[in-house]
């Protein structure tokens, strides 16, 4: 680092400032990376390595120079890890090996899956670990900058350091809600079983409307999906409706039927599972008496002979 560059990291310091390396210009890097840019923190270095993650840098983080991993590491106050969960802690533990953490270094990562551990190696050097995962999906556009009003991040750090944390969040214009490490696993099953079987849903009932010459499913789903998803969040299971929760058996012994006749078995197999799961909260909350709730999982066998 040159006399300049000293110069202005001590500057940044004096505004408590930082020098952000981002490595991993995928969707949520570029995204958090920008808005940490917003804040008036000074990105100094982004990893990109495919096509479209140097157009996302390009996009969301113009002027900022393209680096490579341990060049960025160096330079930087706040190391942002946004890569996959897998590859997170042989990158960790690969840059400890060549020495490249500093003391009082500010390490983040953005996995839901882990907590700080992972960032153990680091931690071994002085560096000062965080994990900051973000309860929202991005598009790797500028529109996700907007969603950060809306979004909560589950953090984890050391209780020395959580407050910094939590700064960071709140300067992206978000909200940190702290999760304990232990949790960490089960927080994030709970964000992926909301998030990503939500998009398996409406591409299955999409599917079928299309199969039936529907032509703008969405038009017929978008309204019905928005509704009980804000009603679910403000009423939880008080907003359970349908043939299930109704304990209607001949309509969920007719979808049974008509969805195995379709061949859609990856379908019909997660409208078995939910109704399933449904019928027993239903049942656990009273809506349903148990001989109700049997004769619903009956109706949900294909071939009510042959179970």
């Amino acid at each position: 680092m040159n006399t300049a560059e000293s110069a202005s990291v001590e500057e940044r310091r004096r505004r408590g400032r930082l020098g952000v390396g981002v490595i991993g210009a995928g969707r949520v890097g570029a995204v958090l990376g920008a808005a940490l840019r917003a804040a008036e923190h000074a990105v100094v270095g982004v990893s990109a390595v495919s096509d479209a993650s140097r157009e996302r840098a390009e996009n969301l983080l113009p002027g900022v120079p393209i680096l490579e991993i341990p060049d960025i590491v160096e330079r930087s106050e706040l190391v942002l890890l946004a890569v996959p969960d897998d590859a997170l802690e042989p990158l960790v533990s690969g840059l400890a090996k060549t020495g490249a953490w500093q003391a009082g270094q500010l390490v983040a990562h953005t996995s839901g899956r882990f907590g700080t551990e992972v960032l153990a190696p680091a931690r071994a050097a002085g560096a000062i670990p965080l994990a900051l995962h973000p309860a929202m999906t991005f598009t790797g556009m500028s529109l996700d900058l907007t969603r950060l009003a809306d979004c909560s991040f589950g953090i984890s750090a050391p209780a020395a350091v959580l407050p910094i944390a939590q700064a960071l969040v709140v300067e992206m214009g978000a909200e940190p809600v702290v999760i304990d490490e232990a949790d960490r696993v089960l927080y994030h099953a709970a964000l992926a079983h909301a998030s990503n079987h939500l998009v398996t849903l409406a591409s299955q009932s999409t599917q079928l409307l299309a199969g039936l010459g529907v032509e703008h499913p969405d038009r017929l789903l978008g309204p019905l999906m928005r509704a009980s998803l804000e009603n679910a969040l403000a009423s939880g299971e008080g907003a359970l409706t349908g043939p299930v929760a109704r304990g209607d058996v001949g309509t969920v012994s007719a979808h049974t039927r008509v969805l195995a006749e379709a061949g859609t078995e990856d379908l019909r197999a997660a409208y078995a599972a939910l109704s399933a799961a449904t019928a027993s909260r239903a049942v656990d909350r009273g809506l349903l008496t148990p001989q109700q709730g049997d004769a619903i999982l009956a109706a949900l066998r294909p071939d009510p002979e042959n179970p």
